[in-house]
């Protein structure tokens, strides 16, 4: 029932961009590593053309995602609809951190609404696209985004957590450093 496509086809960017919330996962090399599976809401997801996607990473209590695509790069997203036809997507590909230092933030943050806490832009270039049935996902009714997250943000304030980041995102739960580790060391 899995279906391989060669890029993200237009009907597959129209199914991403109604998901309401995605899954990212990524893993260190180390067999004694921790492999990350991360859920994402609000509206941080953009597909950039049909093999990149990238998606607003807000500051959170780790940052796996980050140290693992600094030491290999691999990331997979994976969509599952929660309503309507069954479907589950996944996009198999090679990411990198993008920070407010870097060259490219401007141009790539101009994509994302401006939401506080906002840590970083993951980006990634997609090297498989793959569906199946999705028909072990129950279907279910999103109510509302919970307000929590960008509520903390905006509560503690930027100068607050930018020093919270760089005592606690700058390196994984298995020691590996993250690209704010990295950025830091410059």
């Amino acid at each position: 029932m899995a279906k391989t496509f060669d890029a993200i086809t237009p009907e597959l960017r129209d199914f991403i961009e109604r998901q309401p919330v995605l899954f990212v996962a990524s893993a260190p090399l180390s067999a004694e590593g921790h492999v990350n599976l991360s859920p994402k809401g609000y509206d941080t997801l953009r597909v950039l053309d049909e093999r990149r996607v990238a998606y607003l990473d807000l500051t959170g209590s780790g940052n796996e995602t980050s140290a693992h695509l600094l030491e290999n790069g691999r990331i997979t997203f994976m969509f599952c609809a929660f309503d309507g036809t069954a479907r589950t997507l996944r996009l198999y590909g090679r990411g990198t951190t993008v920070l407010p230092s870097d060259a490219s933030w401007g141009e790539l943050s101009a994509h994302f609404p401006a939401l506080p806490g906002t840590r970083q832009i993951i980006v990634a270039e997609v090297t498989r696209v793959q569906t199946s049935c999705g028909y072990g996902v129950p279907e279910m009714a999103l109510v509302r985004e919970r307000p929590t997250l960008l509520k903390y943000a905006e509560r503690h304030g930027e100068e607050a957590l930018a020093a919270a980041r760089r005592t606690r995102n700058v390196r994984s739960i298995d020691g590996l450093p993250t690209a704010l580790g990295a950025d830091a060391e410059r």
